[in-house]
């Protein structure tokens, strides 16, 4: 691992523990899930301004023309068959004592055993180890991250409670579950953004410069956030789960798209290293977000966020090694 990578790790790390500091201190500290319960109302401000934000500016910077598509197929195609399997597995799963009962359970779980930490470690990795072709297809690769998975899990998600709570014609429930999924905080500005692209429509410079002011606090914000949980929920008896997750996250994943993208596709060099490299990142913040949207498995998601990104630094070496031999 480059010291680059090793530094954007500890000032993760560092951020993190900042954050749990942050909730011993009295003006931080009051009831869970409370209107002031300062991690909730950062939460929702997260969810609701500052990720909408940097997805919208995203969306309508992007030209759909330009993207290397051989490299998106060889990264989607399995990340998205192993985020149904996960969530297939979760719905079939019997609901056990102590566990989440939330009909957006199994799309959460998904999204902790998919969703991968693409931004803030993933871009200075891709730069540090591949340099600025490589950074290149990563970004490729991020800018259709949260299009592709956050769609497909809040549709998911979203279906299993229209499911649980409609009591109408099924066409009632059709509805109402659309109605949620484009009204979602995160559904909506990519499908606006997209739309603005494909139009050809340009933000004003002072919009362009809101928007990219607050997508800038997105990072930051939610590694205080993951801080913040974890001195609420600690790891605890959430451990288990956390290191499941992290396997899933760290081994699975990547195996499959090694897999796909060098047998199926025949993907070689750079291209096949960015792709298992993107694979192999630990949980992503989304992670968290997505589950404090729907008030379900945020200690799990917090506790894999950590552990995730505490093991990243010994399975990156060993997926490196790994491409070397597939070389």
């Amino acid at each position: 691992m480059t010291a680059e990578v090793a530094t954007r790790l500890l000032a993760i790390m560092t951020t993190i523990a900042l954050g749990a500091w942050l909730m011993r201190w009295p003006i931080f500290r009051s009831r869970e899930g409370a209107p002031g319960d300062p991690a909730f109302v950062l939460a929702q401000l997260a969810t609701y301004v500052l990720v909408p934000a940097l997805l919208l500016r995203t969306m309508m910077r992007l030209d759909l023309s330009q993207l290397p598509w051989q490299v998106i197929q060889a990264y989607f195609v399995p990340a998205v068959a192993y985020a149904l399997f996960v969530y297939v597995w979760q719905r079939g799963r019997p609901v056990r004592p102590g566990d989440a009962a939330d009909p957006a359970a199994p799309a959460t779980m998904a999204v902790s055993a998919v969703y991968g930490n693409a931004v803030q470690l993933g871009i200075p990795m891709a730069l540090a180890l591949f340099g600025e072709r490589g950074l290149a297809l990563h970004i490729a690769l991020v800018s259709l991250h949260g299009l592709i998975l956050l769609t497909l899990f809040t549709l998911l998600a979203e279906a299993d409670r229209a499911r649980a709570l409609g009591r109408g014609h099924p066409l009632q429930m059709a509805r109402a579950m659309l109605v949620s999924t484009l009204t979602h905080p995160v559904v909506l500005p990519v499908v606006v953004g997209l739309a603005a692209s494909a139009l050809g429509v340009t933000l004003p410079a002072v919009a362009d410069q809101v928007l990219l002011g607050l997508g800038s606090a997105v990072v930051p914000m939610c590694l205080l956030l993951i801080g913040m949980n974890l001195a609420q929920y600690g790891i605890g008896r959430h451990w288990r789960g956390a290191m499941g997750l992290t396997l899933m996250k760290l081994f699975v994943l990547p195996a499959l798209v090694l897999g796909f993208a060098h047998v199926v596709l025949g993907l070689r060099g750079l291209p096949l290293q960015v792709v298992v490299m993107m694979a192999a990142l630990p949980v992503g913040t989304n992670a968290l977000i997505f589950g404090q949207r729907y008030r379900i498995l945020q200690a799990e998601a917090t506790a894999a966020i950590v552990v995730s990104t505490l093991a990243f630094g010994a399975t990156a070496a060993l997926w490196l090694w790994v491409l070397e031999l597939a070389s």
